[in-house]
């Protein structure tokens, strides 16, 4: 039987598919795991963001673990998009805050909606690091924070695309995918 293939660009442009090899830029900092290929354009192979748009680059996924191998057991999710937010008015203190309408797709059935917060995915970040330090390089950068311009809508759309690209890199990943950590934030 073929190994499974989740991919969420364009299944041509994958190295894997045209029968190339894929190697990291030998000036990159991070390791890119195995599992994970970058799809390349315009932009270097480790980059965050594509030179054409400045969106994240897509991820491609193919599992090449044996049948019957535990890291192919923890893979349960096809991706994840964030399909709006809400600017929730508030009067306590820390005062306004948004939140992130998440679906995730899974491999069994139909999507999960999550409702979370920013500080949720940081703590998500924060944790995923404590648990996973030899990951540290291949975990995507984090979107900032900003004072000043926390509900512009501009900032907001570009913290939406960084989060859903590091929600996705996280549930990809069968290292992440797994782990209680993981599991508190998508179920609490």
């Amino acid at each position: 039987m073929e190994p499974a293939s989740f991919e969420t660009g364009d299944p041509s442009a994958s190295p894997a598919r045209r029968g190339a090899k894929s190697t990291p830029d030998r000036n990159s900092v991070g390791v890119v795991p195995p599992y994970w290929q970058r799809h390349e354009r315009n932009a270097s192979y480790l980059s965050t963001y594509s030179a054409d748009n400045g969106r994240p680059t897509p991820i491609g996924l193919e599992d090449h673990t044996a049948e019957g191998s535990e890291n192919g057991k923890v893979l349960w999710a096809k991706g994840v998009t964030i399909d709006d937010y809400v600017v929730v008015s508030g009067t306590a203190p820390g005062g306004s805050y948004v939140v992130w309408n998440c679906v995730v797709e899974t491999l069994d059935g139909g999507p999960m909606t999550l409702r979370k917060r920013y500080s949720e995915f940081e703590d998500l970040h924060s944790k995923l690091l404590q648990t996973f330090p030899q990951a540290a390089g291949s975990m995507p950068q984090f979107p900032p924070k900003s004072v000043i311009s926390r509900f512009r809508p501009r900032f907001l759309e570009k913290r939406r695309q960084g989060l859903a690209h590091f929600l996705n890199c996280v549930l990809l990943n069968p290292e992440f995918a797994g782990s209680p950590v993981l599991k508190d934030f998508l179920f609490s």
